[in-house]
């Protein structure tokens, strides 16, 4: 794996967790809209937009960069927009990264031969 590779999922995983938070919160606000007098949707909505826009220019860079089969880049994408999925998202990504790492430690100390 190459370092703008391992950029593209660093970022991605960065991003996946905050967003996942954001959505929670944003449906907390919008429970806490009907049923009090709190109105924070118009901030915390911005906020997750920020956020999700963010998850999808990185999720597309990184489906680009690692070369994704349609499943795998449609499930990164499905985790996006379920409440909790950033949180799967970035612990699959995690294994990801630390996988593709002792993968290229052991082609390089030649244990495995790159092909």
């Amino acid at each position: 794996m190459d370092i703008k590779t391992a950029t593209a999922l660093r970022r991605l995983r960065l991003v996946s967790a905050p967003e996942a938070v954001s959505f929670l919160l944003l449906l907390l606000c919008s429970v806490l809209k009907r049923t009090t007098d709190f109105n924070g949707v118009p901030v915390m909505g911005s906020i997750h937009g920020i956020l999700f826009i963010l998850y999808v220019i990185f999720w597309a860079d990184a489906w680009n960069r690692t070369k994704w089969g349609k499943k795998t880049a449609a499930l990164y994408f499905v985790l996006s927009v379920l409440p909790t999925g950033g949180f799967f998202a970035e612990r699959k990504l995690r294994r990801e990264s630390e996988d593709a790492v002792i993968a290229s430690r052991a082609r390089r100390e030649g244990v495995v031969k790159s092909s």
